[in-house]
């Protein structure tokens, strides 16, 4: 009797060990690691791998008070592309971005991976919902 006792307490054991190895990530963090797919695809040709720019042509992304001050528009901005100045960190910049073609949950995870990369950090995940409600 003892040993099955014993085999049973051992099998529970193992069965909630192997299933919270399978449990559910963060959402955010998994937004985060699509994003980080879609940036190497997308956007690290202009902003490039560590985020940071080409001088007084691309804006950086690392450390950026744009991204977390203008929201919105940094989203509409990956959304539907960019013309006209904007200023990141106290630095004008006036060059075209053009709409990257991606698809609403796309921008959100995006917007995810850049906002928490780089000395940024955004805790308020970006939702597909967000992205769909942002118009041109």
């Amino acid at each position: 009797m003892k040993l099955i006792a014993i085999s049973l307490f051992a099998l529970l054991f193992i069965f909630n060990s192997n299933t919270n190895l399978h449990s559910p990530q963060d959402p955010l963090k998994e937004s985060i690691e699509r994003g980080n797919e879609i940036y190497t695809d997308f956007c690290m040709s202009c902003h490039l791998p560590n985020g940071e720019g080409v001088e007084n042509v691309y804006p950086p992304l690392a450390k950026s008070d744009y991204l977390i001050k203008k929201r919105e528009e940094s989203i509409r901005g990956i959304k539907y592309g960019l013309e006209g100045e904007i200023v990141v960190n106290g630095i004008t910049y006036n060059s075209n971005m053009a709409a990257l073609g991606l698809s609403d949950d796309e921008v959100a995870d995006v917007m995810n991976y850049i906002t928490n990369s780089w000395g940024n950090k955004n805790n308020k995940i970006v939702t597909e919902e967000e992205v769909k409600n942002i118009k041109k």
